[in-house]
C-alpha cells in the first residue's frame, strides 16, 4: 500500500480550477505540447451564444458547423410540453413518460426537472447510411425560414432531411445532428449514469470522436460488438457484414455504475458438483497470469499442505498434511496464488486439493453458486441469438399481427443493456430519445416482471410520418406498441399466478402505464413589439399574458417544467374553499389557474403549508390584492414559495 505525501507546498490554485473546468466542459480539454490543457477558443464558444471564430491547429474532431452546433446545444427554448390525457394510460398514476417532439428541444425543456437524475441512456440514432434521415438544426434562421428550408412544413414542425451519401456535408450533417444531443444528454446523467449508444460501421469512428469529447475520453467504457445478423447482409459488397456495434460511456467512470449481468444456463450448468454448502465448481487457485509471479507478487507466494486421502488442505505441515504445494507454472517456474496468507486462513474449508493428469498437484477453491456467483462480467462480443434482428420483426409480428415498423430492435437486446446498465432496487429512470417503436419501454416493463425491479422510462419520438395506412406517425405505433407489450405481460403474468396455483393472492402492482406529452410552443402569449410601439388599442391583446387554446392542465405541466419538478410526480386535485386546486407529490406544489384568488382562499391554503403555490396573473382583482395574498403567504406559512403566471 503507498502512504500519501504531505505535499508542502499552497494550493495549486491553477490546477484545481482546471479540474472544474474539466469537470464541466470535458469537450474543452485538448492536448498540447506541455500535456493537457484548456481550449480557450471552445471555451469562449461554450460560453456564447453566438459562433466564436477561432483557427489555432489541435488535437480534435473537427467538421463544417461544430460551432453551430455547439451554439445550438446551448440556446435556451421557450417551447414547452403538453399533456395528452387522451392517449396516456393511467395518467395521474404513472411514473413513466411518452413525449413526441423534436429530441432535441425535449432535451433542452428536461434539463431543469431531470438534470442529474437520469440512471441510463439508450439510443439507436440515424446510422447515416445514406437512405436515412438526420434533423437539420437551424440555430440562426427564423421559425418560417426554418420550415421552407426543411420541406416539413406541418403541425408538429418536423425537421428531418435526407442524406444521402453523395452529400458534400454528408458526416458534418450527422455529427452537427448528434453532438448537440449527446451534450445535453450528459447532463442529465446521474454521476453514476451510463449511455449506450447503437451504430453501425458508417459512423462509429466518428461517434467515438463525438463522445470522447462530450463525456471525456476516460470515461469510455466498451465498444461491444454485437451479432444481430448471423447469416450477413447480402447487398454488402465484399464482405457480408452479420453485426453493429454498442459503445458505452459512464458520467464518471470512477463510480461504479455498470453491474455484472446473470450466468446464462451454460454457465450455470459448470456447477456440477455439490455438498452440503451446495451447488460449486472448482476453479484453480494459481495465477494463471504469467504477468504475475513471485517476483512481483512475493506475498502471494507461500506453501499449502496436503492430505493426500481426504484431499483437503492446511497453511502448516501437520501428520495428515504432509504434501508441500508451491504455486509453480507449467515450465516449473515459480509464481503465485491468487490469494495472500490471511484470505487463505480465513477460507481454508473452501479449498481442496487434486492431483492432476500432469502428475502435480494444485489447490482449488469451491465457488459456490449463490449471491456474486450467480453474476458475471459481460463480454465485449455479444452473440446470444436472443440479440438478432429478426426477434425484433417477430414479436412486433405478434403483437400487431404484422410488423409495422422497419428494422424495431430485439426486446432481448435492449435488456442486455438495462442488466449491465441499471439496478433492479434504485427505481431507476431510463432515457431513449430516439425510441422509434419503444422497444426500449417494452423492454424495461418485461425485464421488471423478470428481476421484480422497478425501472421507469422516458421516451421522445419525432412524429415523422411514414407509409403505412393504419398508423399515421412512428409515435401511434410507439404508444400503441406500449399498450399492446403491457397487456400481453399482464396477461402473462395472470396466467402463470393461475398455473401455480397462487391466483387468489395475485396482485400486480407493475406500473404499465404512460403519460404522454406533446412538444408545443410556449403558453404564453407572443409578445413581437419594443415598449415604444405600444398603443392604447394594442394593449388589451396583453390583458392576460396566456394563449386562449391552452388549459389548467397545460399551464401545471409548464409550471412543473419550470420549477424544475419531475413530470412523473403524482398530480391530483382537490377542493379547497370551493375551488379546484392542483396538488403535485402531496405539498411539493399547489396550483390554481381560476380567478378569485382572495385572502379566504389563501388562508386555506397556507394552512396546509405546501412548498410552493403558483397562481395565474390574471386571478387577482388587481395589483393589491396580490401583493396583500403574497404578503399574507409569508405570514401564515413563510415556507412557502409563491409565483405567478
Amino acid at each position: 500500500m503507498s502512504i500519501d505525501k504531505l505535499e508542502l507546498q499552497s494550493p495549486d490554485l491553477a490546477n484545481k480550477n482546471f479540474k472544474k473546468l474539466a469537470a464541466l466542459f470535458p469537450n474543452c480539454i485538448t492536448e498540447s505540447a506541455e500535456g493537457k490543457a484548456i481550449d480557450f477558443d471552445l471555451l469562449k464558444q461554450e460560453l456564447s451564444h453566438a459562433v466564436i471564430e477561432g483557427n489555432r491547429e489541435r488535437y480534435r474532431l473537427e467538421w463544417p458547423g461544430k460551432r453551430e452546433a455547439i451554439v445550438t446545444a446551448n440556446l435556451p427554448t421557450t417551447n414547452t410540453l403538453r399533456p395528452i390525457r387522451e392517449d396516456s394510460v393511467d395518467f395521474d398514476n404513472t411514473e413513466n413518460l411518452y413525449i413526441e417532439g423534436d429530441n432535441l428541444e425535449v432535451l433542452k425543456i428536461l434539463q431543469e426537472s431531470y438534470f442529474g437524475k437520469i440512471k441510463m441512456i439508450y439510443i439507436d440514432p440515424p446510422y447515416n447510411t445514406g437512405n436515412d434521415f438526420v434533423y437539420k438544426d437551424n440555430f440562426t434562421g427564423d421559425k418560417d425560414e426554418e420550415l421552407f428550408e426543411s420541406g416539413q412544413i406541418d403541425e408538429y414542425n418536423r425537421r428531418l432531411i435526407a442524406n444521402p451519401e453523395a452529400s458534400g456535408r454528408y458526416h458534418s450533417d450527422w455529427l452537427s445532428m448528434m453532438y448537440p444531443r449527446l451534450k445535453l444528454a450528459r447532463n442529465l446523467l446521474t454521476d453514476d449514469g451510463v449511455i449506450f449508444i447503437s451504430i453501425d460501421d458508417n459512423e462509429v469512428h466518428n461517434l467515438r470522436k463525438v463522445c470522447d469529447e462530450v463525456f471525456g475520453e476516460n470515461n469510455f467504457v466498451a465498444q461491444v460488438i454485437v451479432q444481430t445478423n448471423p447469416r450477413g447482409r447480402t447487398f454488402d459488397r465484399f464482405i457480408a457484414k452479420t453485426h453493429e456495434y454498442v459503445l458505452v460511456y459512464s458520467k464518471n467512470i470512477d463510480i461504479d455504475g455498470l453491474y455484472e449481468i446473470p450466468k446464462d444456463e451454460e454457465a450455470i450448468a459448470g456447477y456440477s458438483k455439490e455438498d452440503e454448502g451446495g451447488k460449486y465448481r472448482l476453479l484453480e487457485l494459481r495465477n494463471r497470469n504469467p504477468v504475475f509471479n513471485r517476483s512481483n507478487r512475493p506475498l502471494m507466494y507461500y506453501p499449502f499442505y496436503v492430505d493426500p486421502e481426504k484431499l483437503d488442505v492446511s497453511l502448516t505441515m501437520t501428520d495428515r498434511h504432509k504434501i508441500e504445494i508451491f504455486p509453480r507454472n507449467s515450465q516449473g517456474e515459480d509464481g503465485c496464488w491468487t490469494w495472500g496468507v490471511e484470505k487463505a486462513k480465513n477460507e481454508i474449508s473452501l479449498l481442496v486439493a487434486n492431483y492432476a493428469n500432469t502428475g502435480k498437484w494444485s489447490v482449488f477453491r469451491k465457488d459456490y453458486l449463490q449471491g456474486t456467483s450467480l453474476y458475471t462480467k459481460s463480454k465485449a462480443l455479444w452473440l446470444d441469438k436472443g440479440l438478432n434482428h429478426e426477434n425484433g420483426k417477430e414479436m412486433m409480428g405478434e403483437l400487431f399481427g404484422k410488423t409495422p415498423f422497419d428494422f424495431p430492435k430485439s426486446v432481448d437486446y435492449i435488456k442486455k443493456c438495462l442488466l449491465i446498465g441499471s439496478s433492479t432496487n434504485n427505481n431507476d429512470v431510463i432515457l431513449d430519445f430516439f425510441s422509434g417503436s419503444a422497444t426500449t419501454a417494452h423492454a424495461i416493463m418485461q425485464l421488471n416482471v423478470e428481476d421484480g425491479g422497478n425501472r421507469k422510462y422516458i421516451m421522445v419520438q419525432l412524429p415523422e410520418q411514414i407509409e403505412n395506412g393504419e398508423y399515421k406517425d412512428i409515435c401511434e405505433i410507439g404508444k400503441e406498441r406500449i399498450r399492446r407489450a403491457a397487456n400481453k405481460i399482464k396477461e402473462e403474468k395472470r396466467a402463470k399466478a393461475e398455473k401455480d396455483g397462487m391466483f387468489a393472492d395475485f396482485e400486480d402492482t407493475q406500473d404499465y402505464g404512460f403519460r404522454v406529452y406533446r412538444l408545443d410552443s410556449s403558453n404564453m402569449q407572443d409578445v413581437y413589439y419594443r415598449p415604444q410601439d405600444y398603443k392604447q388599442e394594442t394593449l388589451d391583446m396583453f390583458a392576460d399574458n396566456i394563449k386562449p387554446d391552452r388549459s389548467p392542465d397545460d399551464l401545471l405541466i409548464q409550471v412543473m417544467l419550470d420549477w424544475g419538478l419531475p413530470l412523473s410526480y403524482k398530480i391530483e386535485q382537490a377542493m379547497i374553499n370551493g375551488k379546484q386546486v392542483f396538488k403535485v407529490a402531496q405539498d411539493s406544489l399547489y396550483a390554481y389557474f381560476d380567478k378569485g384568488v382572495d385572502e379566504d382562499f389563501v388562508k386555506e391554503i397556507a394552512k396546509e403549508k405546501p412548498l410552493r403555490v403558483v397562481f395565474r396573473d390574471s386571478g387577482f382583482a388587481d395589483d393589491t390584492a396580490k401583493i396583500n395574498v403574497q404578503q399574507l403567504l409569508k405570514q401564515l406559512s413563510p415556507e412557502t414559495e409563491m409565483k405567478v403566471i
